[in-house]
């Protein structure tokens, strides 16, 4: 299932992604939609390239009934994202992969954080997909816009966030 989300926000593109690999912030936005954070590990310097490893628990509370019947009541969520180094202009770029503990679902993503005038536009695009035969497109659709909908909880948070510290 394809993955496309957009979002702009006005802030600088090194305060932006400052924000996306706080353990605070990442605690914060956890915490906002009933989940905790297990575990965070930067690996490298943030101002080169570097990785994140993402640990979470998060409730399937919002999903769709047919999927709370696959994954339970929480599911546990690593996220590693490998970042590049930031470009001549500042942009930032990060591959992101997602696997959900004891769910057939995997999501490949890329993030992509370019500088406008006044802000950053923080583009994602990639795919939900699940090995489950018959019902795995299902499975991936149902879950595709509760990532979709992950993104905008993040950047509502982020915008807060930066505005507060």
């Amino acid at each position: 299932m394809p993955l496309s989300a957009s979002t702009t926000l006005p802030h600088s593109v090194d305060r932006v992604t400052a924000v996306l690999v706080n353990e605070d912030f990442l605690r914060h936005t956890s915490e906002y939609v009933g989940g905790t954070l297990e575990s965070f590990n930067v690996d490298g310097d943030t101002a080169g390239a570097f990785v994140t490893t993402i640990v979470r628990t998060i409730p399937t509370t919002r999903m769709p009934e047919m999927a709370r019947k696959f994954v339970g009541e929480s599911l546990k969520v690593t996220q590693v994202e490998t970042w590049a180094a930031p470009a001549a202009d500042g942009s930032r770029q990060s591959n992101i992969s997602m696997k959900v503990a004891g769910a057939p679902l995997d999501v490949n993503a890329v993030q992509r954080l370019v500088s406008e005038a006044g802000g950053t536009r923080i583009e994602l695009e990639g795919t939900v997909t699940s090995s489950v035969p018959f019902l795995g497109g299902k499975i991936a659709e149902a879950a595709e816009p509760m990532v979709g909908k992950a993104l905008n909880i993040q950047s509502q948070q982020a915008q807060a966030w930066l505005e507060s510290h």
